[in-house]
């Protein structure tokens, strides 16, 4: 790891997750949750890329399949102490689940001005009325998770298909 950028370092392993969704032909999103502290090394307890098509799932998104890996990983629903790196700012339906799993921090690639609920629309994560609230970190490899996302699209425009 490099340690004089270990966001970009952590961000880089959720890119390689939404690569993989992007060679199977999912929208490339995708997460990673570290627990312990990023810049002392962590450890990868959850990860995951958008699934939606393969599982007809809704909530198969990237960051659903991260948490759900890194509860069972831990053997709790609680990821306190933990760190969620996802490509694209978090939906709604994410961002809900960032808060109910008391994730304290989250840091994200590139902000999603369609849907994203943390920063961009909703402020969902970081709202006090709410029983957490989460740290935001924003645009870490943003040039890189916005190009992934755009390539994806432009190819799909190209042949035609939503």
């Amino acid at each position: 790891m490099n340690p004089l950028n270990p966001h970009e370092y952590w961000m880089q392993k959720a890119l390689d997750q939404a690569v993989r969704a992007y060679d199977e032909d999912e929208v490339p999103v995708g997460a990673i949750v570290i627990a312990g502290n990023p810049a002392e090394g962590g450890q990868v307890v959850g990860e995951g890329y958008n699934q939606r098509e393969q599982l007809n799932d809704p909530t198969a998104h990237a960051e659903m399949i991260a948490i759900t890996q890194a509860a069972e990983a831990l053997g709790s629903w609680r990821l306190e102490g933990c760190t969620l790196y996802v490509t694209l700012e978090p939906c709604p339906m994410c961002a809900g689940a960032i808060v109910q799993a008391r994730v304290p921090t989250l840091v994200y690639g590139t902000t999603d001005l369609k849907a994203g609920a943390c920063e961009s629309l909703y402020t969902i994560c970081s709202d006090d009325r709410l029983n957490h609230q989460t740290t935001i970190l924003s645009g870490v490899l943003a040039a890189d998770a916005k190009a992934l996302l755009q390539q994806f699209f432009a190819e799909k425009r190209a042949l035609g298909k939503k």
